[in-house]
């Protein structure tokens, strides 16, 4: 099947957040500054630019580059979990020099997968032309695609992108990169910031798309993150995996886990200030990107195709595969995203999820003492309802932020915790994925 087909590809979307750090659950940290996204540019170090090569058939952009000018840069890299990855997934796991990236090429409208050998075939002519247009190894050139399933890649007309792309690059280029990945989201997810570490300043810049196909163990997301900071290839690594941890593997719309996850950290070093292992400069460096990409995973969750609400569920327990099932369970259920999305704060949905989660595990006592609080209001307490102002929580879930705790086994035996973010089920949502493709 030809690529072309993704009616929500052309959606109009709005600028970047301001602030960016809007949500409660990620405030930001002191030594951290927002700055202007549409002036900002990128780190030092760094140029992007964004084009519409024609896989779209609105014409918007559609194929964007990040460059390192850097002659020795550090990256890092992870990639979906899915048994069904893409082929620029498969590629870029295979072939690319993940420590070492010089540039990213990356398309919307196109998910290059489930098309076999020739999308394998496909996504090397891309990384080979790239790499030439840009004068690198292609091993140092990583690919991110999105779009629909099963579409083969437009290969001429991305050649010719990579050609036009090629010669736009500037260090302000990133809200035309930012503009050339999206596909049905509704606003930007972009950041620029700066950060004041004991050792000097840095600049921290992340572009990133996703709003649907989004479930906890990565999303349906492509996000590239750039900063002029020197790290090592080791601290990369470790830092990019902990904060994916902590963002998108926390990230639920609807459940579906994407072929085409991607997530890059790209570092110039051009600033000339180096984050040392197991230093305070890597201590709060780590801050700013953990809040970084929990703000991106967030907005993510908040631009759920149609979502009206967002929801935080924190579950604490005795077992750490309990609580996590119980967390992706109540965050996946149909049911408690309808009365999210209606502000119904019915309690009994949540047991009805955390209940089914754990159905036919034997460490888990039968029936399962639960505690439930709704924005701070005890609801439920070992398994038994109990007396609550019911028109103070009707209140209380008037608001676009829900949080929701779980405690399993009573509040005695706490010892393993997690949370997941997640958004509402509406009318829009089916809407919008029932015309996805035509």
């Amino acid at each position: 099947m030809s690529a072309g087909n993704d009616v929500w590809g052309d959606r109009t979307s709005g600028g970047p957040p301001h602030p960016f750090f809007g949500s409660r659950w990620t405030p930001r940290p002191e030594h951290v500054r927002e700055l202007d996204p549409t002036s900002a540019g990128l780190p030092a170090g760094f140029r992007a630019a964004g084009v519409a090569c024609g896989i779209k058939p609105s014409g918007n952009p559609d194929l964007g580059v990040v460059i390192c000018d850097s002659d020795r840069p550090v990256s890092a890299a992870r990639f979906t979990a899915t048994a069904t990855p893409a082929a620029p997934v498969l590629l870029s796991r295979e072939r690319c020099r993940l420590d070492g990236l010089r540039a990213v090429l990356a398309n919307s409208g196109c998910a290059n997968a489930e098309t076999g050998q020739r999308g394998l075939d496909d996504a090397a002519k891309t990384q080979g032309a790239a790499a030439i247009a840009l004068g690198v190894e292609p091993e140092e050139v990583v690919l991110g695609s999105t779009g629909g399933i099963s579409w083969y890649l437009p290969v001429n007309a991305v050649l010719k992108g990579i050609l036009d792309v090629s010669g736009r690059l500037r260090r302000e280029g990133d809200a035309d990169f930012q503009q050339a990945i999206q596909t049905t989201d509704a606003f930007e997810k972009r950041a620029n910031l700066e950060l004041e570490l004991p050792s000097g300043t840095v600049r921290l810049s992340a572009q990133c798309k996703g709003a649907g196909m989004i479930s906890p163990n990565f999303a349906t997301m492509l996000c590239f993150v750039q900063t002029d900071a020197a790290l090592e290839p080791h601290t990369a690594d470790l830092l990019l995996g902990v904060c994916v941890k902590r963002s998108f593997d926390r990230c639920s719309v609807d459940g579906q886990l994407s072929t085409n996850d991607t997530a890059v950290l790209m570092c110039s070093g051009a600033s000339g200030v180096s984050i040392e292992p197991e230093s305070e400069d890597e201590l709060r460096f780590g801050e700013a990107l953990d809040a970084l990409l929990r703000a991106l995973g967030i907005m993510m969750v908040a631009d759920g195709e149609g979502a009206r609400r967002i929801a935080r569920v924190v579950v604490r327990g005795g077992h750490p595969d309990g609580v996590e099932a119980v967390a992706r369970s109540i965050a996946n259920s149909p049911l408690v995203k309808t009365a999210l999305h209606s502000a119904d704060p019915n309690w009994g949905r949540l047991v009805q999820a955390a209940g089914s989660a754990l159905a036919g595990r034997d460490w888990f006592p039968t029936p399962l003492p639960l505690d439930i609080s709704i924005e701070n209001i005890l609801v439920c307490s070992a398994a038994t309802a109990i007396d609550y102002d019911q028109d103070a929580l009707a209140r209380a879930v008037q608001v676009q932020e829900i949080e929701y705790e779980i405690t399993l086994g009573g509040g005695d035996r706490i010892q393993a915790e997690t949370e997941v973010f997640f958004s509402d089920l509406s009318h829009e949502y089916v809407r919008i994925n029932a015309e996805y493709t035509t």
